[in-house]
């Protein structure tokens, strides 16, 4: 062993061979933390504990399983074999198990995953005669897992003044009803969910003390990985495990905390030192991953946070190039600039696509990037979720755009027939479907005359059937009269779409609005685009026909092939890749506009750029845009306020496109800025927000539904300024031009009658584009 740990820096040894008292271990990024708690675990073998003796907490079973992995090759599988080690919820589940009986379960009882809860939510809605349109069973789910998280019973949430006042605001008193319904529910058929899997062994350690004591004196040493996201459950049955011998070491890192939306408490590896007075600190500083100058702008940049452990980060690496920053004119230009760097990195350093990653803020960001990527032929993935126009809620409207472009369309009939939900269920859906098949038509034309083909179905159902035929008939007579982006604004509020995404202010209903208002941007662009270039109308045909190319999954040629990664920041921790792209720096979207409004949200937002940049290896580049469509409108954007944070002497500003008075490297305090007054923030939901979290806070949980959705998209388009359009005939060959999407550009030709005059231009990073002259938007600029 003494050989082993000889391959260990002195930080990482020290931390390793302290084992007679509680300990944090903050590592930082790229400082071989996973390799520190393996060694100290086998170290504690060689030292004489049993590995039954040993408990080793994680967040995910393939962490849990590495460790294992590794700790059988330094020491021997017969001995890993035995360590009691796994996800909390793994280990709580095997204790419960065995104590099922203490607290009104049995052994054999059957865990439910979060459809299931939702599923009975539902059903318990249904149950009370509630509105499932305000009771949404997704938002209620979330109160009661952040209740449990909380260790907040349902006794105490109907005894709890200010939750009881919470939900009357948001017009749901009936929670806490709905709460100790669903637990009777559980109880009664010896289920639990995830939550309660944590829930249910505190109670069984404050509850049963005899129980408490036989697993603190089992367990002789605790570790923990991740602690900076333990959430106040985790923390509490930690603490009292480890209450009998302090025997306790907790591994993480304050500086990558970004998961409070999980329920996620800093404050439990902040305040280690108070819970544990004679706890030992060790800090793991050197970072192995990166280069120095990435190490230090990330340093620089987490200095700005207030709440932190202080340490220094370092890097014995190569210097490494500087951070690139690159300002675009809009999200399109975004989009190429950051497809022509992935290429010609590529090509001039014969790297692999597998080496590259595009990290975003929000799911919504990756359809610019996607396309950007497609056009210049470039193999992507994305990771831990679906393809932009794969996700469900896109694939919903591409549905009722398909039924109103062809009604025969079966696949896009079953799919939209009862969504929004319209009272048409499978039974009813089953006897259609047999109908069609008896008389071999469409579904669309059984539903057209239900009574020559003898449906049976009732007259409230028909009525139903005939309501949504009427509804579709209303988009088709439109079809030729109104341009893609009217036809699907119209279809997305008319069918109910909008109002079913926006009363689900979870975090999951919150990306689903962003991902329809990002879907109603592109179509937007693309018609501007198809108008720019001369088409007299833009229908939804026509953008059909482009998606359809763009969601094809036929990729055999790809088969195999390394492929570009994009994911959102919070998907990367954990990560590593040699070239990190950060996109979407902007003011309202990194840092979000939800977080402004208190200093702690703004910090975990710096913290999650500090997750972002510590992901490069050796090449780092940032980006932002000018503009952004966005609610309807194009709308002006800031660079974020992150970027000054960064000393420059780590950085490469390229493509500079400031404005706006800023300027970078000169932080403010925390006094001089203006948090709030972003989109989705009000003094109101603020307000309304601390009476719920007043009384979870230990949990950190503020994954919380606002009382006050808002309204949907502002369908109205702000009319862009037209500097060009109204004088085409000033522009000639030789003159630069700043575009609102394509950026600055050189004219090369302008040809064709004054009516319809086109002029053909160079752009310095979308490429070649002509330009009907008189409905292109750009000024001269040279």
């Amino acid at each position: 062993m003494d050989n082993i740990l000889d391959n260990l820096n002195q930080q990482q040894r020290e931390a390793v061979e302290y084992i007679n008292g509680p300990s944090l271990i903050i590592a930082g990024a790229g400082s071989g933390k996973t390799r520190v708690l393996t060694y100290k675990i086998a170290y504690l073998l060689q030292q004489g504990f049993h590995p039954q003796s040993i408990l080793a907490l994680t967040f995910t079973n393939k962490a849990a399983r590495e460790m294992k992995e590794r700790i059988a090759e330094l020491i021997g599988w017969q001995y890993a074999r035995y360590l009691w080690m796994g996800t909390f919820h793994a280990v709580f589940s095997r204790i419960l198990r065995t104590e099922a009986e203490k607290i009104g379960f049995t052994a054999n009882f059957t865990i439910f995953d979060s459809a299931d809860s939702r599923n009975l939510i539902k059903t318990i809605i249904k149950q009370f005669l509630l509105d499932d349109k305000v009771y949404k069973p997704a938002r209620v789910q979330a109160i009661i897992s952040n209740a449990k998280n909380a260790l907040i019973s349902p006794q105490m949430y109907a005894a709890n003044k200010e939750l009881v006042e919470y939900d009357r605001r948001s017009k749901m008193p009936v929670v806490k009803d709905i709460y100790k319904e669903y637990n009777n529910r559980l109880k009664a058929s010896n289920t639990m969910d995830f939550d309660d899997l944590l829930f249910h062994t505190n109670c069984l350690f404050r509850d049963h003390p005899e129980v408490l004591k036989n697993y603190q004196e089992r367990f002789q040493f605790i570790l923990v990985d991740e602690y900076q996201d333990t959430n106040f459950a985790q923390y509490l049955v930690v603490k009292q495990l480890a209450d009998a011998h302090h025997r306790v070491c907790v591994v993480g890192d304050d500086a990558q905390s970004i998961y409070s939306f999980r329920g996620a408490n800093i404050e439990n590896i902040l305040k280690f030192k108070e819970v544990y007075p004679e706890s030992k600190l060790f800090k793991l500083e050197q970072n192995y991953r990166s280069t120095r100058n990435i190490v230090n702008a990330a340093n620089s940049l987490i200095q700005q946070n207030s709440e932190q452990i202080k340490k220094t980060i370092y890097s014995e690496n190569d210097e490494g190039e500087r951070i690139e920053i690159a300002g675009a004119y809009s999200d399109f230009e975004e989009g190429v600039i950051v497809s022509n760097k992935i290429w010609d990195i590529r090509r001039d350093k014969n790297a692999s696509y597998g080496d590259f990653v595009i990290l975003y803020r929000t799911n919504a960001q990756s359809r610019i990037f996607e396309e950007a990527l497609r056009k210049k032929n470039i193999p992507y993935r994305i990771y831990g979720g679906l393809s932009f126009y794969q996700r469900k809620e896109i694939k919903d409207v591409i549905a009722y755009f398909r039924m109103v472009v062809n009604p025969n369309d079966e696949e896009a009939f079953k799919r939209i027939i009862n969504f929004p939900a319209r009272g048409i269920g499978n039974t009813t859906m089953n006897k259609v479907l047999a109908a069609a098949r008896l008389h071999n038509v469409s579904l669309w034309e059984i539903i057209g005359d239900s009574l020559s083909y003898n449906l049976d179905v009732n007259a409230g159902t028909a009525r139903k059937l005939k309501d949504f035929r009427t509804l579709i008939e209303s988009f088709i007579e439109q079809l030729h009269d109104l341009s893609a982006y009217e036809l699907a604004v119209g279809i997305v509020k008319q069918s109910g779409i909008a109002t079913e995404a926006y009363q689900d202010q979870t975090p999951e209903g919150m990306s689903r609005q962003e991902n329809l208002q990002e879907l109603l941007s592109g179509i937007h662009e693309f018609c501007e685009t198809r108008k720019e270039e001369g088409a007299e109308s833009v229908g939804l045909l026509d953008f059909l026909s482009e998606v359809s190319l763009l969601t094809d999954q036929d990729t055999d040629k790809e088969a195999g092939q390394e492929k570009v990664t994009m994911m959102t920041v919070h998907a990367s921790k954990g990560l590593e890749f040699d070239n990190v792209f950060i996109v979407g720096l902007e003011e309202d979207l990194f840092p979000s506009a939800m977080a402004k409004d208190e200093y702690r949200g703004l910090e975990e937002e710096r913290r999650l750029f500090y997750v972002a940049i510590t992901r490069a290896r050796e090449f780092c580049m940032i980006t932002y845009a000018r503009s952004r469509f966005r609610n309807g409108q194009i709308n002006a954007c800031n660079p974020s306020r992150f970027l000054r944070d960064i000393d420059t002497s780590y950085l490469n500003v390229s493509n500079g496109v400031l404005g706006g008075g800023f300027v970078f490297n000169k932080p403010e305090t925390y006094e001089s800025r203006t948090f709030g007054g972003g989109y989705g923030s009000s003094s109101k939901d603020n307000s309304e927000k601390t009476a719920y979290t007043s009384s979870v806070a230990s949990a950190g949980s503020s994954s919380l539904p606002k009382a006050a959705p808002p309204k949907f998209v502002n369908t109205k388009i702000a009319s862009p300024k037209i500097s060009a359009g109204k004088n085409a005939g000033e522009v000639e060959v030789g003159a630069v031009i700043k575009h609102e999407r394509f950026g600055i550009g050189k004219v090369t030709a302008v040809t064709g009658d004054p009516d319809s005059r086109k002029a053909t231009v160079e752009f310095e990073n979308s490429g070649v584009k002509q330009l009907l002259l008189k409905f292109a938007r750009f000024d001269i600029v040279g």
